[in-house]
């Protein structure tokens, strides 16, 4: 999915212009230098996504979803924690989810973007497992959930030394489920809901993990390593599924 200068009929991705992606991944390269800690990273089982798929056997993915601005901008913006240096003593495994209270003590600066355009990880609602969702400020549903009624919202989930795209359903408890190692887990704690705006984000098909040229993709989440992950719908079984995705992943996450 990425940002939206016209209204369109495609479904799945997100992307950006040359010269954005060139200057986003300068910025990368010097944050790499700063010294933040390093982020756990995901096992490579999972079937194929949605927007970004690898060739291998599994069930065909969309693309992935970007963060748009909100409609009305009266969201409050919520920076994305910034790329990490590399920690290659890090244990891989699912990661310890990260709570409100020690996340807002030191909050990173936000992401740098063109004059007027969102910011590159998108205008966010900070919220938690025991929080009311809030219905009003949440936007219009991605999808529905495989019994075609129950609505499902994107977002990101908040670990120690990660952040990973989720998708949310208000009704279950808790709300945001993250896909790891070929299952979804439950998240508990700090997640961050990307309100959908129609007029600001589409839907792009993409594979391979690569982006369309021409599009600016909408950040949701990293690697402990600072591989960027974006959001992705996948079709699993006639369902579309949101998950995540990632050009450095063998395998795409549904």
């Amino acid at each position: 999915m990425g940002h939206n200068r016209r209204r369109s009929r495609s479904s799945s991705s997100s992307s950006s212009s040359s010269d954005e992606e060139k200057k986003k991944k300068k910025d990368k390269h010097d944050k790499h230098g700063r010294g933040h800690s390093a982020f756990p990273t995901p096992g490579h089982d999972f079937p194929h996504a949605a927007g970004v798929a690898h060739a291998s056997p599994g069930p065909s993915f969309a693309s992935p979803p970007s963060f748009p601005q909100v409609a009305g901008g009266h969201m409050p913006q919520v920076a994305m924690p910034l790329f990490p240096v590399t920690d290659h003593g890090a244990e891989h495994g699912f990661p310890p989810s990260r709570d409100v209270e020690s996340h807002t003590g030191a909050a990173p600066p936000p992401y740098t973007s063109a004059p007027g355009a969102p910011p590159a990880s998108g205008f966010r609602i900070p919220l938690s497992d025991n929080m009311q969702f809030p219905s009003q400020q949440a936007g219009p549903p991605v999808v529905v959930d495989a019994d075609g009624r129950t609505p499902v919202f994107i977002g990101s989930a908040l670990f120690e030394r990660a952040v990973h795209p989720c998708k949310i359903i208000p009704t279950f408890q808790p709300p945001a489920r993250v896909a790891w190692g070929g299952r979804e887990h439950e998240h508990r704690g700090r997640y961050d809901l990307l309100p959908f705006d129609p007029n600001t984000m589409e839907w792009v098909p993409a594979s391979h993990g690569q982006l369309p040229p021409g599009r600016r993709p909408v950040e949701g989440g990293y690697e402990e390593n600072g591989e960027k992950l974006y959001h992705a719908l996948a079709s699993v079984q006639g369902v579309r599924v949101p998950g995540k995705t990632g050009a450095h992943l063998v395998s795409l996450l549904a």
